[in-house]
């Protein structure tokens, strides 16, 4: 009676196990619909639309969209492609439409124009590749590539016309897998050269500051020896007529400034061998540096010419120079240095 007992017990403890570990063991989890999905390559599979697919997940049932395109499919569409795989109780989670992204590395078109740049600047000696300017007939949209392919674009072929500046051009991108595509350009290139121009109204006479001067590229056929094409060319020179924005800066429409303005008083210095003398005098002209202009000599009442050697300063240069000095004592205010 006892071992029979306990052969029950014993059957009792292995069902109670057995029932155990069938109540821990995980249930499959169910099938759900993403609200999202970025996929590499041109195929869209059940995996990439569906969490928790199984076996399934690899299979392919959509085409996917172009590279660097997003598209929508239908929560409806993918329902009657997976039914035929032995996919069933997918949960839609209320998703009406699944956003489908094809992933891509960009090529922007300013790399293109850069390539194409090098290559007539290389081939052709039209100039530098930073100031050469390609303008396309067509422009190109942004070019996209698998996220995985190699390399840069490169061109394989280019004729240019010296006269019209026309291209004719070969373009090879990188499209994965160690394959490349080609594409055909056309266009126009220029060599070009920055010229300076004002970001502002300046008046005659005004002084020309850094914070005055932009730069803009020209065509380097319009471009003649007398425009501005540096900061240093201008920067503390003055405007010799009215400067309007947007227009090409000449060096003829600048001068030193004025460091004399007609009217002022200044200070005429006589020198000598040996000796320098100082009087009052006044202005009849304005004049920058080096300008020769007429003053006034307060004492004498004497109109001469002068020479302006600094602010409010004027040189003279006497070929009397014992008369000078003769004036320059009676008048009783001069100063000797």
């Amino acid at each position: 009676m006892i071992r029979i007992t306990l052969a029950a017990i014993a059957t009792l403890a292995s069902l109670g196990a057995s029932i155990g570990a069938e109540a821990i063991r995980p249930s499959p989890q169910r099938p759900v619909l993403k609200p999202e999905a970025v996929v590499t390559g041109d195929i869209v599979r059940i995996g990439d639309l569906i969490e928790n697919a199984g076996i399934v997940a690899s299979v392919p049932i959509f085409r996917a969209p172009n590279l660097g395109y997003t598209g929508t499919i239908s929560a409806d569409s993918v329902l009657e492609a997976v039914r035929g795989h032995a996919l069933i109780g997918v949960d839609t989670a209320g998703i009406r439409d699944i956003v489908v992204t094809r992933a891509s590395r960009t090529i922007p078109i300013k790399e293109v124009e850069d390539v194409v740049a090098r290559a007539l600047s290389s081939r052709f000696d039209i100039g530098q590749a930073k100031d050469i300017v390609v303008t396309f007939a067509r422009e190109p949209r942004a070019m996209y590539v698998e996220p995985s392919a190699q390399g840069t674009p490169r061109i394989t072929q280019i004729d240019f016309d010296a006269r019209s500046g026309r291209f004719d051009a070969m373009l090879e991108i990188p499209a994965g897998s160690g394959k490349r595509t080609a594409m055909r350009l056309l266009g126009r290139a220029a060599a070009t050269v920055e010229v300076a121009t004002v970001t502002r109204t300046i008046d005659r006479g005004g002084t020309i500051r850094d914070s005055d001067l932009q730069f803009e590229r020209r065509p380097r056929a319009e471009v003649g020896r007398e425009m501005i094409t540096s900061r240093e060319q201008a920067i503390g020179l003055a405007a010799r007529t009215n400067l309007q924005p947007g227009r090409p800066l000449r060096a003829a429409e600048l001068m030193k400034p004025d460091l004399v303005q007609r009217g002022d008083a200044v200070t005429l210095v006589y020198e000598v061998p040996g000796i320098v003398l100082t009087l009052r005098g006044k202005a009849m002209e304005g004049g920058a540096l080096g300008d020769t202009i007429s003053v006034v000599n307060e004492q004498s009442k004497r109109t001469i010419q002068g020479t302006i050697s600094g602010a409010g300063r004027v040189l003279i240069r006497s070929s009397s120079p014992q008369l000078a000095a003769n004036n320059a004592a009676r008048s009783g205010t001069s100063d000797t240095r």
